[in-house]
């Protein structure tokens, strides 16, 4: 986990976990980029249609709770 929170791109994690990893992050960071073939590189993978989705989903979810409690300047609990 320490590898990850390093820098997952040198993590020593499988390809699906990169590739699952870097599509959150572009998301996160430049959703307007994502294309078709971000997604169909994450089925090549094998990860399923659902898998994509709750990846999205999930990501969207605490990107969106981030960015209320962000604006509102509400502080985290440790």
């Amino acid at each position: 986990m320490d590898q990850v929170k390093k820098n997952y791109k040198t993590a020593d994690i499988s390809k699906a976990e990169k590739l699952m990893l870097y599509y959150a992050e572009k998301l996160t960071k430049k959703s307007y980029t994502i294309q078709k073939g971000d997604v169909e590189k994450l089925r090549t993978v094998g990860f399923s249609d659902r898998d994509i989705f709750d990846m999205n989903q999930v990501c969207a979810y605490f990107n969106y709770v981030n960015r209320i409690s962000d604006g509102l300047g509400v502080d985290l609990e440790k």
